[in-house]
């Protein structure tokens, strides 16, 4: 059966494919090579996380349960702060990793949900869900299928080292936070590496989607 027929038997009306990776992967570089050339609608997740912090209610359960100290002079949500006391394997910021997410993850699945909603009746072939936490907030039930984009430890410290000015041990850190890449491995449908050029692991997933029958269009020649 293809994802078209159990879309259909479902009553859906789009494919969902969710892409996951580890930090540094590249995997949301990969997912708007892909929404550049194809009819798909891309869903940002690190991006509605960012809007939900600054959501008057989620700000206000914030505060509630780290205090006044992760918040700017300008009232906003230092999130360099907020990072400093949630990421760690060590018991309070696991716990505090817990609180965050209890807050957040909700109202973040919430705005997921909207979206792809909208998309059933955007015309798009199907939607790209590029979710970091995909797979850790309980969201691989949304997708039809999961896609994990690979790099090697050096590359994704590389270029996390290029983008934030992270050591080693930072990038150790976030990932301690997150499903171990082993899992993550394990749970997806199909994995994409993306150690050299954006623009072969771009083509790489586009042709994993268009020999799955997602997508409507040939990918470019000149591309």
């Amino acid at each position: 059966m293809t994802v078209f027929e159990n879309q259909i038997n479902h009553e859906r009306k789009i494919p969902i494919i969710g892409i996951v990776g580890g930090i540094g992967s590249g995997k949301s570089a990969v997912a708007r090579w892909v929404a550049s050339h194809a009819n798909v609608e891309l869903i940002d997740a690190d991006d509605l996380g960012h809007r939900a912090l600054r959501r008057p209610h989620v700000q206000a359960s914030l505060r509630t349960a780290f205090g006044d100290q992760i918040f700017s002079s300008q009232g906003e949500i230092d999130r360099g702060k907020l990072a400093r006391i949630v990421f760690g394997s060590h018991a309070d910021a696991m716990e505090s990793r817990r609180k965050l997410e209890e807050i957040v993850h909700p109202e973040i699945g919430r705005q997921v949900k909207s979206q792809i909603e909208s998309a059933k009746t955007s015309g798009r072939d199907c939607v790209l869900l590029d979710a970091a936490i995909l797979l850790e907030a309980g969201w691989r039930e949304l997708c039809d299928l999961v896609v994990f984009i690979d790099a090697s430890d050096a590359v994704r410290l590389s270029r996390v080292q290029q983008r934030s000015g992270w050591t080693a041990a930072q990038l150790q850190q976030r990932e301690s936070s997150q499903l171990s890449l082993i899992d993550k491995r394990r749970q997806a449908d199909v994995v994409i590496s993306n150690n050299f050029e954006l623009e072969s692991a771009g083509k790489e997933l586009f042709v994993f989607l268009q020999n799955r029958g997602l997508l409507s269009c040939k990918l470019p020649q000149d591309s």
